[in-house]
């Protein structure tokens, strides 16, 4: 989230000033995150008027900043300077002023001028500077007062502050409701089902001044993203080991984080091998992925539940043909280092608001075993220990092992990567010996949603060879048709004879 400052004043006076300003706004550390200046200077040439052209700008910012010294400027034919619109048009649009006056002495400032830093004064509080660096520092304590006051610079955690400008009705009763039932059946939540969501709010502390706070926004919201734009979970698909172009199958997910959680994992696992084996041991089946879904799992829900919600950055599931790397713009909470993670240790949540209810929903534990189970399952599963590593975020590195999933189930691993059975296995029946159009496989395949279709059935069979488009030259034709190709049909001759 940025905030627009509208720097004021185009008088030759302050040149220098103004253009030092904004780059030291634009260089802080800090202050860049929260906030973007603008300058007169910045404004490439327009058929417009500059009145027109500040008025607009001061329209659009959330901060103005006013800058008065002697020279009162040109007066238009009312008798009123640029400077002097700018503050009152500030003023009738409610915007949140911060007035400096140059000097202690008004006796050299133009008439008017002087008048006009009187009429600031009546209203607020102006501060007075006469170098530079006074000018920088009064700036500076003036933004982080306006960012506390926003409670985005806060004395307590991120998820305990106020969703800025949510309301309750922001919030979907439906996902409580679900929420409810899920954790009163998982760890026995003393709530039931027909509780109220204020009152089920106010139990899990997710309300200030009966509103909700940014936990249960991304817990519950309607549409978290709206307030909180970077939760959202980016996840790719790479053949190689490296990060290019194009890349071969890129989704952002965006929802609650139990919908984050539930929509990284199903594509991870959609797009890793999985196996089935034959009845030979038991009535069911046995089914292995390559990479045991509580580890892929527990990887998301890491990055989803402890990471830094005040960077701009989302978390990012990227899926190579030798690993999955899970990153999350966060650090390690102290007194947790890289060497202690490994060892048992307790629970030290970076967002504890958020942290509870994906327990009492069991996304994660409470007493801080996540990373050592993740160990000892791939571990159990002949894999590499997982990798962590702080870098400008945190990583967690799963290593694949080509033909694990069909080890598992004593079965021989197929030339194909990707989920070919289930969804994809009924894909490649339908199509056996014949062409269809998308319509009708959807029709033979008693199926209505297309988004699902295209993402768990179409795209992972084209991905993976295993069809091939009719008219491959013009994909969206609307005479496309799908056949097998040499691939697919070879897969599904192995399925036959084992059943």
């Amino acid at each position: 989230m940025k905030f627009k400052i509208f720097i004021s004043s185009v008088q030759k006076e302050f040149e220098a000033e103004r253009a030092a300003l904004r780059e030291y706004l634009r260089a802080d550390p800090m202050l860049r995150r929260f906030f973007e200046p603008f300058v007169f200077e910045d404004k490439a040439a327009a058929d417009q008027s500059a009145v027109a052209l500040y008025m607009n700008e001061i329209g659009q910012c959330e901060v103005y900043i006013g800058i008065f010294g002697n020279q009162y400027g040109t007066e238009d034919a009312n008798g009123f300077s640029a400077t002097h619109q700018e503050f009152d048009e500030a003023t009738r649009r409610g915007k949140y002023r911060l007035i400096f006056v140059k000097g202690l002495d008004d006796s050299q400032r133009h008439p008017k001028m002087r008048a006009l830093v009187q009429h600031a004064g009546a209203q607020l509080i102006r501060r007075r500077f006469s170098t530079f660096s006074e000018l920088m520092a009064g700036v500076y304590a003036a933004l982080v007062d306006y960012l506390a006051a926003h409670e985005l610079l806060r004395d307590v955690p991120f998820d305990a502050a106020l969703c800025r400008d949510a309301k309750l009705e922001d919030l979907s009763e439906e996902k409580i409701s679900w929420f409810l039932q899920l954790a009163r059946h998982s760890r026995g939540l003393p709530l039931t089902d027909d509780t109220k969501m204020r009152d089920v709010l106010a139990h899990l502390n997710l309300l200030k001044n009966d509103l909700p706070t940014n936990a249960a926004m991304l817990l519950f919201g309607k549409n978290p993203q709206r307030f909180l734009i970077s939760s959202e979970v980016k996840c790719a698909h790479f053949h190689g080991t490296s990060v290019s172009k194009p890349i071969p199958f890129y989704q952002i997910f965006k929802g609650t984080l139990f919908d984050l959680v539930n929509q990284s994992v199903n594509f991870v696992l959609s797009k890793i091998d999985l196996a089935v084996g034959t009845r030979a041991r038991g009535p069911q089946a046995p089914v292995a992925y390559e990479i045991p879904p509580e580890v892929v799992s527990e990887a998301i829900v890491n990055a989803v539940a402890h990471r830094d919600y005040t960077s701009n950055g989302s978390v990012q599931v990227m899926l190579f043909s030798d690993r999955l790397e899970v990153w999350n713009p966060g650090t390690l909470p102290p007194p947790l280092t890289l060497e202690k993670l490994r060892q048992p240790h307790g629970s030290v949540p970076v967002n504890p608001l958020i942290a509870e209810p994906l327990y009492l929903t069991k996304y994660i534990e409470r007493m801080g075993t996540g990373i050592s189970d993740m160990v000892e399952r791939c571990r159990e599963a002949g894999l590499k220990e997982p990798e962590f590593r702080l870098t400008d975020g945190f990583v967690i590195t799963i290593r694949r092992k080509s033909g694990r999933a069909f080890e598992a189930v004593g079965g021989i691993a197929p030339q194909v990567t990707g989920q070919v059975t289930g969804q994809v296995g009924k894909l490649l029946r339908c199509l056996k010996n014949q062409e269809m159009s998308r319509k009708e496989i959807m029709e033979a395949m008693h199926l209505k949603g297309r988004d699902n279709f295209e993402k768990q059935y179409l795209s992972i069979a084209l991905e993976n060879s295993l069809i091939e488009r009719t008219i491959p030259e013009k994909p969206n034709s609307r005479l496309q048709k799908y056949r097998l190709t040499k691939k697919g049909a070879e897969y599904i001759k192995k399925q036959s004879k084992k059943h």
